[in-house]
């Protein structure tokens, strides 16, 4: 459901994980956006840049994208070449709760961190992740006993070599603005202090007009909507892990809590409290 901070919530997973091996022409171009699920995606033939927080990377056939749960993207596709990519969704719960200790989400954890959502594998991985997508197909209408276990250990294998691949391959570089990269840390690390357009221009020595134009550059939205996004966006996950709404409203910046409780709903079509239970 899109928002006036126009940055929209897309997509459900109504399953422990769905695995899409798309051929077209046209692909589908989304304005920036989010999941509540992590997802990968694997180009094997076309051209398309992704825009991932405030970084755009220009795909190559093989490059790997790690999109965590809650990070802001789009896609921006060429459509007069054939677009050919393997796209996963995972809800983390399942893996984490199935094989708990196995670290098979740490390499979105690791994106985030680092910053970098791009890995660029080298040849002898490229065929290690070839063999494993592959043998997933292999079994992915496969109806007899056994079949979805069969699927199940395919696509752990498929993540066993992501997350090698998170410590291990060349990531290639993304042009980025070290000061809106500054600026990008400082609001994800302080989202109850003053994020004003002034107070954020002063972070980085910038004229606030100039400031204003480059943020608009790099992340495709205001400084008020990227705000107010990723304010919202942390308040929905403490809410989740428990904390009560007000006390949430109040640790992401909302000083107002009818403000937030219609902010929220203008983001994820339903009421903190629906959220809670």
């Amino acid at each position: 459901m899109a928002g006036q901070t126009g940055v929209s919530r897309e997509g459900y997973l109504n399953e422990n994980y769905h695995y899409f091996h798309l051929r077209d022409t046209a692909g589908q171009e989304r304005s920036y956006h989010f999941h509540e699920f992590d997802k990968i995606v694997l180009l094997l033939s076309g051209r398309v840049d992704y825009t991932v927080e405030s970084v755009t990377y220009a795909l190559r056939p093989w490059d790997v994208l790690l999109v965590r749960h809650h990070t802001i993207h789009r896609a921006l596709i060429d459509k007069s070449e054939p677009y050919d990519r393997v796209i996963v969704y995972l809800d983390r719960r399942f893996f984490e709760r199935s094989l708990p200790g196995s670290g098979l989400m740490d390499c979105f954890e690791w994106a985030d961190k680092s910053g970098q959502y791009l890995l660029a594998p080298n040849e002898e991985q490229k065929k290690a992740l070839a063999a494993a997508l592959t043998a997933y197909e292999a079994v992915s209408s496969d109806r007899e006993l056994g079949a979805q276990l069969l699927r199940d250990s395919c696509l752990i294998q498929f993540l066993v070599h992501i997350n090698r691949l998170s410590v291990s391959a060349s990531a290639p570089e993304a042009p980025q603005d070290p000061k809106i990269a500054q600026v990008l840390s400082y609001i994800n690390e302080h989202l109850t202090a003053e994020l004003s357009v002034d107070a954020l221009a002063e972070q980085v020595y910038l004229s606030r007009y100039h400031f204003m134009r480059l943020f608009k550059a790099q992340t495709g939205t205001t400084v008020h909507a990227y705000v107010r996004q990723k304010r919202l966006l942390h308040a929905a996950r403490l809410i989740r892990e428990g904390m009560s709404a007000g006390q949430a409203a109040e640790d992401c910046g909302f000083n107002d809590y009818s403000a937030f409780n219609r902010a929220f709903r203008e983001c994820f079509g339903v009421s903190p409290g629906q959220l809670k239970k």
